[in-house]
């Protein structure tokens, strides 16, 4: 199997090139270094020289607050990249897996989690750019599978969990928001998934997202259990602690495909993460 992994200097896409590598394809990882994907003849090239048997799209503007401000270069990267990957991958016969996110909808479904059939709505500027992105997959790479994931951490890259953990052994209590409930996910989960994406020939959209759901308080008391931190956790709520950009009160994603690969509980994810922090 060989394999294309875009954003492949990111948090997730440097896993997905290291478990690639580990079942033993033949992957090529590539970041703004090596093409600029928002370049359509860029991309087509980096796809064409590499001739992939499939493509795992993991570049992406990930900064939520600073596309509210910035949301035509957002556009660019999550949505124009996007479709020059789908249009490349079409061109040279290549599987594409793309992910995408949970800020594709407005967090108003509450009491059951969102699934693949249920209509998108996102409230900011980065949910409606991954949205941009999610159409233009469909539209122009017949082949492919759009990765809905949530609240993703991991190590080698800036997530809640780092946060917290760095707050933690500066401070002997934190404030976190209850009113905030999705599906956290581990990076070491979710890559063996789109890897797994990538083989299937089921096609469309899948949530892939860490199983359960919690909200970023419990997540911090979860985390902080584990790591066998003292620190306290003091609950706040998301109108107390204002960021620019508005978040869905609701994350917590389902599959209600059976091919969809299924992920561990997020608490396995936590326990994944610290391990992986402790050998890096």
């Amino acid at each position: 199997m060989r394999v294309l992994v875009t954003g492949a200097a990111g948090m997730l896409g440097r896993r997905v090139v290291a478990d690639a590598r580990e079942r033993g394809w033949d992957v090529v990882g590539i970041d703004l270094a090596e093409a600029d994907l928002t370049d359509a003849l860029e991309a087509t090239t980096a796809v064409g020289d590499v001739k992939p048997d499939a493509i795992v799209h993991c570049a992406a503007w990930t900064d939520v607050d600073r596309a509210e401000a910035e949301e035509e270069l957002a556009l660019r990267v999550n949505g124009q990249a996007s479709e020059n990957v789908a249009k490349a991958a079409a061109q040279h016969g290549a599987r594409l897996v793309a992910v995408s996110t949970d800020y594709v909808f407005d967090g108003t479904l509450t009491g059951c989690p969102y699934v693949e059939s249920d209509p998108t709505a996102p409230i900011g500027a980065y949910g409606r750019t991954k949205l941009a992105g999610e159409q233009a997959v469909a539209a122009h790479a017949p082949d492919h599978a759009i990765a809905r994931t949530a609240w993703l951490f991991g190590a080698g890259g800036k997530n809640f969990c780092e946060t917290m953990l760095g707050l933690a052994a500066t401070r002997d209590a934190v404030a976190v928001v209850t009113d905030q409930v999705g599906s956290p996910t581990w990076t070491g989960h979710l890559s063996p998934a789109l890897l797994d994406l990538a083989l299937l020939e089921a096609r469309g959209v899948f949530h892939t997202a860490g199983d359960g759901r919690c909200s970023w308080h419990e997540l911090t008391v979860e985390l902080f259990r584990q790591a066998g931190l003292p620190t306290t956790v003091n609950e706040t709520t998301a109108a107390e602690f204002a960021r620019p950009a508005p978040r869905p009160a609701w994350s917590v994603l389902a599959s209600e495909r059976d091919e969809t690969p299924r992920l561990p509980p997020w608490q396995e994810g936590v326990a994944g993460f610290l391990s992986e922090r402790t050998t890096t």
